[in-house]
């Protein structure tokens, strides 16, 4: 785990790894939030080897970037599991005299154990940080169905441990959802989404599964005498090391059984800022030039699960600050962005986003986030919000930027409120990275798929697999997007009730970016692949050849 926050402060300014300026703000920061260390990096005062750079030296040890260097499962099963996981630490190489570890905490380290375990060596001390120390130690699991029929057979709380033990997986795999799915014959299925797709991660008997359900619907607040009806509740987790996690449940019967979904908003998955997003920077500096803007909409639109309220999320940390009244209606809220006021859509209570936002414009808002756009009577109350001096964000399904407009006139959104307040579309999809542990060149063939965007003097990169990826060839994602900024003659055209194939041509005569095009940039600097950018982006029927530049 991390020292004290005093502690941290201490490393950090005793080497001039932060001013005391940023650190007057950081703990003004954390006076009303708690955050201390998460201020620093979200705002790219401080990056993660840097802190654990301070920190090593606060130890008196050397620091080891677990993440940039990872170890091999192999190389770490040197040291026996039980003192590894009961002393927090890794081996990581040896000598005829010296044996070398690294840990998060190096002043509770039993260096006698960790000598006898090691054939007697001098034990030598290296420092890395608590999520890359808990990340190193989840590759001693055995495979969850392995663990499961270990629990099973002890017999003891085997609901607790079960589903303790599958959070842990997902956290260090950085699943963003879990599922549990009832098959047809006697097991259930449990798949973590990882980078945007589904993994088996193991099978749990049926004859357990019922207590299971029972056990995350006491903790989530459901009903657990209600097995005919959709459900929905919320958890958290503290695991050693690894913080605080928070769990939406989402709960629905099938004729198998009933299906559960926890969908896992984990510190990876909220620090997002617009340098995390895979913004080019053309489209950086709309979004940042029309969020400065007084009054208006912006639009994040894409499908359910392509980032849209990340995106959004990441412009309202951007223009946070203490002369800003900023308030938001969601359903539900993700994640508590300090000195924002967010609010809850509560059905039952009569509390929707229409009411909700109703309420939101007597409260002297700056900016104003609504969650989605779901109805007419949002829609309508949104673009009066955003004509009545607010600037308004909010997401909207629609498959790509030009569909928006058309889309929002089918609500029977005048055209000419529309003209005279939307300020920027923003469209997204999310692609798998390739990663860069694993990351090699490939030529272009005549006979492939690149073939038709790039010529076979073009070099690309694909992933080989490999323990990082867990043999993907993909760790992480990235979005590509299309902004339509609505300039004076796209105004125009929307008072004509365009259709979008009118609008997205009248947008590409400006200058626009279509999304497949942003991807195909993406592809060229070895970010991603051509097959995963044409398995997540439509390919738009006048496809162009483009040239080769090297990867940044």
């Amino acid at each position: 785990m991390y020292p004290d926050i005093e502690t941290v402060k201490q490393a950090l300014l005793k080497e001039n790894f932060i001013s005391e300026e940023d650190n007057a703000a950081a703990e003004a920061h954390a006076r009303d939030s708690g955050e201390y260390i998460d201020y620093l990096i979200r705002e790219e005062i401080l990056s993660k080897p840097l802190l654990g750079e301070a920190l090593a030296e606060y130890y008196g040890v050397p620091f080891y970037n677990l993440e940039a260097k990872p170890l091999a499962v192999e190389q770490m099963q040197r040291l026996p599991n039980e003192l590894a996981r009961s002393s927090r630490c890794v081996f990581v190489r040896e000598n005829d005299v010296a044996a070398a570890v690294v840990t998060d905490d190096p002043t509770k380290l039993d260096l006698q154990s960790l000598s006898a375990a090691l054939d007697g060596k001098r034990i030598q001390v290296a420092y890395s940080l608590p999520e890359n120390i808990t990340h190193a130690l989840a590759e001693y699991r055995q495979p969850l169905s392995v663990r499961f029929s270990d629990i099973i057979e002890q017999g003891d709380r085997v609901a607790p441990e079960i589903v303790d033990e599958i959070i842990a997986d997902a956290l260090s795999h950085k699943a963003s959802d879990v599922h549990f799915e009832p098959l047809q014959a006697s097991d259930v299925v449990v798949r973590f989404r990882i980078d945007g797709t589904l993994h088996e991660a193991g099978f749990i008997p049926k004859e357990y599964y019922e207590n299971i359900l029972n056990r995350i619907k006491v903790e989530s607040g459901m009903r657990i005498d209600e097995h005919l009806s959709a459900q929905d509740g919320a958890f958290s987790r503290t695991f050693e090391g690894g913080g605080t996690t928070d769990l939406r449940v989402s709960l629905v019967p099938t004729v198998e059984g009933e299906k559960l979904v926890l969908r896992v908003l984990s510190s990876y998955i909220q620090n997002y800022t617009l340098s995390d997003l895979g913004l080019s920077a053309t489209h950086r500096q709309l979004l940042e030039s029309h969020s400065r803007r007084p009054f208006g909409m912006i639009l994040s639109v894409g499908p359910t699960g392509s980032g849209k309220s990340t995106t959004l999320y990441a412009l309202l940390k951007q223009i946070n600050a203490s002369d800003m009244n900023i308030t938001t209606i969601e359903d539900p809220v993700e994640y508590k962005i300090p000195r924002v006021n967010q609010i809850q859509v509560r059905e039952q209570a009569g509390l929707t986003f229409a009411r909700g936002l109703r309420s939101i414009v007597r409260q002297d808002p700056d900016v104003i986030l609504v969650g989605e756009i779901r109805d007419q009577e949002t829609a309508e109350i949104s673009v009066n919000a955003a004509l009545t001096g607010h600037l308004l964000f909010s997401t909207f399904h629609a498959n790509d930027a030009a569909t928006a407009i058309p889309r929002l006139i089918e609500m029977d959104i005048e055209p000419f409120l529309l003209a005279s307040t939307l300020n920027l579309i923003i469209a997204q999809r999310l692609v798998r990275k390739i990663c860069r542990e694993c990351r090699a060149s490939i030529p272009v063939k005549a006979d492939s798929s690149a073939a038709v965007f790039f010529d076979t003097a073009t070099t690309l990169y694909r992933g080989k697999g490999c323990r990082v990826c867990n043999n993907t060839g993909y760790d992480g994602q990235t979005a590509v997007f299309e902004c339509i900024e609505v300039t004076p003659e796209l105004t125009d055209l929307a008072l004509t009730s365009p259709s979008s194939r009118e609008l997205a041509a009248l947008a590409k005569q400006q200058g626009a970016i279509t999304m497949f095009e942003d991807g195909l940039e993406k592809v060229k600097n070895g970010i991603t692949t051509i097959e995963e950018l044409l398995r997540v982006v439509e390919r738009p029927i006048e496809s162009q050849r483009i040239v080769q530049r090297s990867p940044s």
